[in-house]
């Protein structure tokens, strides 16, 4: 009898095994998700492929980075249609210009292809949500540092990209906190176009031809800091004229340990990219049952705004702030 029982055991464990192996897979084989980016060479949108890389491992999905070597939001927005033509489970995209990609997103949502804004904002489109950085409030604690260190005197300039709706944001954030600062006053503003050298050449030319007395540098991108610490270095003002630069690069976080710049506010492309395919994924398989599915919903099965946060790293904490960066490897693009 004994032995009958282990028989009858395993015969329903092999019936159990096999119904299990016949259960259709969460995740098929085809399914892709895509981020399109400004600037494919930027050591922040490398940080955004680590997040994306580790969350296509945890979900079992393809996942790929795509977009222009420079910043160029035309041809950004090819790069988009090209992969909307290609049906992908999910789109996310940094969108660098809101106006530019309104119609583009709108198309691909109507067509079944979910897409989330991440990092850069198009508001006015059919997006399903925004993940990345309160701007705003990123400005205002830019601003707000800045007046800090300059005590609530002093002359600033702005180092940003204009027109696009993240550093638009920022800039009126700045703006609104300078005003319980009546000392500080912003009296350039300058476009890098995300670039480093264009940063460096023009602080270079508003400084040594002593166009305007700049106490302090806010920077409102990426590439601003090492610009404008690079031509701080050469004009010999390195620590006369203060820096507030944006987010983690490597050459800013060099240039703050060398005291070339008193502080960055940095943002987690890392937590957006891993976050974003996941709400991604969620409306893919229609997870939230609100409704029949995301794309026939009268209003959206996800928050509509998730904001990452920020952090400001200076010498306080910039070693620990490295050891934690350290010990997970970025991937190489």
């Amino acid at each position: 009898m004994k032995f009958a029982r282990c028989i009858l055991r395993l015969s329903l464990a092999a019936v159990a095994l096999g119904f299990a192996g016949c259960e259709k897979p969460y995740h098929q084989p085809e399914e892709r998700y895509v981020l399109v980016v400004t600037n494919i060479n930027l050591p922040y949108w490398q940080e955004a492929q680590a997040g994306l890389t580790d969350i296509g491992k945890t979900e079992g999905v393809k996942v790929d980075m795509v977009g222009p070597a420079t910043f160029s939001p035309s041809e950004e927005l090819k790069t988009f249609e090209e992969v909307v033509a290609q049906r992908p489970s999910g789109i996310l995209v940094s969108a660098g210009d809101a106006a530019l990609f309104k119609e583009p997103i709108d198309k691909a949502v109507l067509q079944g292809v979910p897409v989330i804004c991440m990092d850069a904002d198009s508001p006015e489109s059919r997006r399903v949500l925004f993940i990345g950085t309160d701007n705003f409030r990123a400005g205002q604690e830019s601003g707000r540092l800045m007046a800090q260190i300059l005590g609530g005197q002093g002359r600033v300039a702005v180092i940003t990209l204009p027109g696009q709706l993240n550093t638009e944001n920022r800039l009126l954030g700045v703006e609104d906190v300078l005003k319980k600062y009546p000392g500080i006053k912003i009296v350039d503003t300058i476009d890098d176009k995300g670039d480093s050298r264009n940063a460096e050449d023009a602080v270079n030319d508003l400084l040594s031809k002593k166009k305007e007395k700049v106490e302090g540098i806010l920077c409102l991108e990426a590439s601003g800091g090492q610009g404008a610490a690079d031509a701080l270095h050469l004009l010999d003002l390195t620590g006369k004229v203060k820096i507030v630069a944006f987010d983690k690069d490597p050459a800013t976080l060099e240039a703050v340990e060398r005291g070339w710049i008193t502080a960055t506010v940095v943002q987690k492309p890392y937590v957006m990219a891993f976050y974003g395919v996941r709400f991604l994924d969620d409306l893919h398989h229609n997870v939230v049952h609100e409704f029949k599915d995301w794309a026939t919903a009268p209003a959206g099965p996800l928050p509509t705004f998730v904001d990452t946060g920020t952090a400001v790293i200076d010498s306080s904490n910039l070693t620990t702030f490295r050891k934690a960066l350290a010990e997970h490897p970025k991937p190489v693009i």
